[in-house]
């Protein structure tokens, strides 16, 4: 007796349609086309991810330069001085400081002032 895909490949199918739901047109409806829009958009997103780090890192170097640069330093004498201080803060929460906690990251950039 032979055995025939049936279910295992509907199953495959209703996957595909299931992730491609909400697409415009044949996109969600035409199995060979969806699968086809789906591993693109399922690729995308796995760059996306990577990308988003990158996008985070800029962003947070923007607002730390920003608020450096009202407490009288540049980014990147900034960064040096915290460094030859000896603190140890990454640039997600350094970011989060200049935002939220403006008096905190005055007191960091009076250190690095005076380890330069």
């Amino acid at each position: 007796m032979r055995i025939k895909r049936t279910v295992n490949a509907l199953k495959k199918r209703r996957k595909i349609l299931h992730l491609a739901k909400g697409y415009r047109g044949y996109k969600s409806k035409n199995y060979r086309i969806a699968r086809q829009a789906v591993m693109k958009s399922l690729n995308y997103a796995f760059i996306g991810r990577r990308l988003r780090k990158r996008d985070m890192r800029s962003l947070w170097i923007a607002r730390i330069n920003a608020a450096a640069r009202i407490n009288g330093l540049s980014y990147s004498k900034f960064m040096y001085g915290l460094k030859t201080a000896g603190i140890n803060l990454n640039r997600k929460v350094l970011a989060d400081l200049a935002v939220n906690d403006s008096q905190a990251f005055a007191a960091l950039a009076d250190k690095a002032k005076q380890a330069l």
